[in-house]
């Protein structure tokens, strides 16, 4: 999975880690909003890599599997956040992430046969740093994101978008050049 090779979706091996991300999930989407400390702690265990104790995850927050997720230092992200991570994602330093943003790494063929055998791949996502992701964006497979980009609200990206710019749309476009 992680090579980006095809695997099954339905691997019992794969479905149990599933399943325990889940009661992480559901431990971390309960605690009440005050409990900063332990919202922390439970990320901390579940991701990746957690650049510092300034990241904040609104709850609630959705993944797979958590620990193919990496976050930069002083990382937000609002509500609804939506990771498929069954391939890495990466997001750099001072990356701010609108609510109901989603990244999916997971890909299924089109073929309707092929894709009833719950035979899959999984593609990469890449967010650098200084990133400002809109609210209600959607970001594709194996899509990267250049430093000091900005996405507007409601654009799907399904290509690569490059450093110091903001694009916007379905599919996002780049809209402006910035002079950093």
């Amino acid at each position: 999975m992680l090579a980006g090779q095809l695997y099954s979706a339905v691997d019992a091996e794969l479905l149990e880690e599933l399943g325990a991300v889940k009661d992480v999930i559901h431990r971390y989407n309960a605690l009440p909003p005050s409990s900063a400390q332990e919202r922390l702690s439970i990320l901390k265990g579940l991701l990746g890599h957690v650049g510092d104790d300034e990241i904040i995850i609104n709850q609630p927050f959705y993944c797979d599997y958590g620990k193919q997720i990496r976050v930069g230092k002083r990382f937000f992200a609002n509500f609804n956040f939506t990771v498929l991570d069954e391939a890495p994602v990466t997001i750099g330093d001072d990356c701010f992430i609108g609510p109901n943003v989603s990244i999916y790494t997971a890909c299924h063929s089109t073929d309707p046969v092929e894709r009833n055998s719950r035979r899959e791949w999984a593609e990469p996502v890449t967010i650098g740093n200084n990133v400002w992701i809109g609210g209600s964006v959607t970001i594709l497979p194996g899509v990267r994101i250049g430093n000091n980009t900005t996405i507007g609200a409601g654009s799907v990206v399904t290509k690569d978008i490059a450093d110091n710019c903001v694009a916007v749309g379905n599919p996002a476009k780049v809209i402006k050049h910035l002079e950093v």
